[in-house]
């Protein structure tokens, strides 16, 4: 299986199955001289673990994870970043009445088609515990963040469960942390407690609506045409299990709207230039505007449920299969650390990118705004506001 790498510079390579003895990430590109230790990383693990409450799978797994090479007295050194994960709890037995037989909504019938072969121990490769190396890596990319551009923020949190959205006019950034669905409306949250109850009851599962933003992103990230920062982000987005649509800013809604609405307005503020709104979500033309990163992604349903649902056997008979063992009634929740990590290694490549082309210095002044990066390689420019 080729393609398990991505990234232009700061390039990650997963590695590992779900049931097997571990999986990981190497980071190739890593700037040297950032402090990172295993604690650091582990902060951004346990916001993915499984198992720390009845709305996720109840597989048990500590997700500790270990740095094997690249960190020297506490510091990068420059050369890859070795990172990797145990597999503690594995029950590849729940797995055995399925070998024969192919899942409907899974990877399942297309690794067979493609390769002759699969894992059906919880779909090997293609289940969602590869993510977890992604979240190491994004742990490592959000510590060079933090030394090279400190005034980046990455929040992620869940719009819409099923059919139910929160309400935006009662969204509070401190609710994300106080409940299990990172939901940002607190009466929202409630309301999906008792849906998913029932659901989970019932052996069913639901989708979900992610949404991702990176605030203090300086402007001129980004490259026209084929490396968008936008095409990146979403190819990033979209390559997460289970994620089935993608928008930026506005997104399809744009469709429905009129030029005159669209169009962010451009005005001269005291630090630069601001805009009236953020339809774009941050980009323009594929390089960041300084104004907010906006990403959203659907995830679909967890297809491993209780219903009996019609199949076939790698004989060609027709048969039907009910996925037992420990699933996500809603691998949206989980989904959300996910995307946080996604887009710190696209923000941190693109930055690394930019600064490899232009150095310190580039960009165009307008009025007494400051261009990309002229202070330091360490200090961003105020940038694009929006009021």
């Amino acid at each position: 299986m080729s393609f398990n790498t991505f990234g232009h510079l700061f390039r990650v390579t997963t590695w590992g199955e779900s049931h097997g003895p571990a999986l990981g990430a190497t980071v190739d590109g890593c700037p040297p001289g950032i402090a990172v230790d295993e604690t650091l990383l582990q902060q951004w693990m346990d916001r993915r673990r499984p198992g720390q409450n009845r709305y996720t799978t109840q597989r048990r797994e500590p997700d500790r994870v270990r740095i094997l090479s690249g960190v020297f007295e506490g510091h990068t050194t420059g050369t890859p970043v070795q990172l990797m994960i145990e597999n503690t709890d594995q029950r590849s037995k729940d797995y055995g009445e399925i070998a024969e037989k192919f899942r409907p909504g899974h990877a399942d019938i297309t690794y067979w088609l493609k390769y002759g072969i699969r894992d059906y121990r919880g779909g090997g490769r293609s289940s969602a515990r590869e993510t977890a190396a992604r979240v190491a890596a994004g742990g490592l990319a959000r510590a060079v963040l933090a030394a090279l551009l400190p005034q980046i923020r990455i929040t992620g949190y869940m719009v819409q469960m099923g059919d139910r959205p929160i309400d935006r006019a009662r969204f509070d950034r401190r609710e994300i942390a106080r409940n299990p669905f990172w939901s940002p409306d607190a009466e929202a949250a409630r309301e999906w407690a008792g849906y998913l109850d029932d659901l989970r009851k019932s052996g069913s599962s639901v989708g979900a609506m992610i949404e991702v933003i990176a605030e203090g992103v300086p402007p001129g990230l980004g490259a026209p045409v084929y490396a968008k920062l936008d095409t990146e982000l979403a190819a990033a987005m979209m390559s997460i299990n289970a994620v089935k649509g993608v928008e930026i800013g506005a997104g399809m809604a744009a469709a429905m709207l009129q030029g005159e609405e669209n169009a962010d307005e451009i005005r001269m503020g005291t630090d630069g230039p601001e805009f009236s709104s953020n339809h774009a979500g941050g980009i323009l033309g594929g390089i960041s505007t300084g104004q907010d990163i906006v990403v959203r992604f659907a995830v679909k349903p967890t297809s491993s449920i209780l219903t009996p649902r019609k199949t076939i056997t790698r004989g060609g008979e027709e048969t039907e299969i009910v996925t037992r063992g420990r699933h996500d009634p809603c691998v949206g929740i989980r989904a959300v650390p996910v995307g946080e990590a996604m887009m710190a290694c696209v923000i941190l490549d693109h930055f690394l990118l930019h600064r490899a082309q232009v150095g310190d210095g580039g960009g165009g002044q307008i009025g007494q705004a400051q261009p990309f990066q002229r202070r330091s390689a360490k200090a961003a420019p105020s940038g694009c506001r929006r009021r």
